[in-house]
């Protein structure tokens, strides 16, 4: 088998696969990630996870600011990988690139396409209320996850399923599938099958904007809200002009002549030791974990007491 390879990936998702690479003795001759960033309250600049496993495994790296340097095609080229394996990147690839090795590039992707193409397809998932979602090995091509797939294998969600619970258990299962199915991708053994275009989603990047808790909307859809914008950047809403963070909630049961009904969105209901109920657009939703900023996370309760009571009007 053909063991030419090249890892292109940065964060915490594209390590399993990397992993898993060297965990079958196909080690890369080259892996790409981005360069180090600035991260944390105190802004300082630390390496991603991709980094650090290539530095402890003593893997050639190389971390380009874009990858249309002509030095750094013309080492790939030089280096003749078969493949050049993508988990979670975060840069394009020019044309180049794409048509350089044998087998092409193989994308480890988040998602069952052609559902949920983009930049943030696990918190798109969690925000439409999909019952499953999945990885998907694709040969990539000029368009965005639009290339045809090797394999797809699915992941039931969780009721209660964080963004950030839900790509710790997709990026394993990215590492498992794609040791199960390179083989047979580097052999020429598997064929990728085009993606049914009528069928396509797409996911945009992450805008802090949509994470502000709009009380208009639904119960139900806030708190997929909560749980599709755990860890980053955190569903919030504004109390006393100030932002609010919420980490956890739930949508109370309600009857259609409940109290909730009869109050503005936004209205405090309730705060207490079970937590701070808000009404919504319908239904009602239950604060259980909020942090201010600058100020560690607490619950609910803890929150409140002395600074949020019944009554009180929830900017939307």
């Amino acid at each position: 088998m053909p063991d030419n390879l090249v890892f292109a990936g940065t964060p915490g998702f594209a390590l399993p696969s990397l992993r898993a690479l060297v965990q079958m003795g196909l080690p890369p001759v080259l892996v790409l990630t981005q360069p180090d960033r600035p991260a944390g309250r105190g802004r300082n600049v630390v390496e991603g996870p991709v980094k650090r496993y290539a530095v402890e495994q003593g893997l050639p790296l190389r971390q380009p600011q874009g990858l249309n340097d002509p030095a750094l095609i013309s080492e790939l080229r030089d280096l003749q990988p078969v493949a050049i394996i993508v988990a979670a990147y975060g840069l394009l690839f020019p044309q180049d690139l794409l048509h350089l090795p044998e087998r092409g590039c193989v994308n480890v992707h988040a998602s069952l396409l052609p559902r949920w193409r983009g930049a943030a397809p696990v918190q798109a998932a969690i925000l439409h209320g999909d019952a499953e979602t999945g990885i998907s090995l694709m040969r990539m091509d000029k368009g965005l996850d639009t290339g045809p797939v090797f394999a797809r294998q699915a992941l039931a969600i969780g009721p209660e399923e964080t963004a950030g619970s839900l790509l710790g258990r997709l990026a394993e299962l990215g590492g498992e599938l794609l040791a199960r199915l390179l083989p047979q991708i580097l052999e020429g053994s598997v064929d990728a099958v085009p993606q049914d275009e009528r069928r396509a989603t797409y996911a945009g990047k992450i805008d802090r904007a949509a994470a502000r808790l709009d009380w208009r909307l639904k119960a139900s859809d806030l708190e997929r809200r909560v749980r599709a914008y755990n860890p980053r950047p955190g569903a919030w809403f504004l109390l006393d002009d100030a932002v609010v963070k919420c980490w956890r909630a739930q949508v109370l049961p309600g009857s259609p002549g409940d109290v909730s009904r009869q109050a503005p969105p936004g209205t405090v209901l309730a705060a207490g030791r079970d937590g701070v109920d808000v009404a919504c657009g319908e239904g009602v939703i239950r604060l259980l974990e909020l942090q201010r900023a600058g100020r560690g996370r607490v619950t609910a309760f803890e929150f409140a007491d002395k600074r949020v009571a019944p009554g009180t009007p929830l900017p939307a």
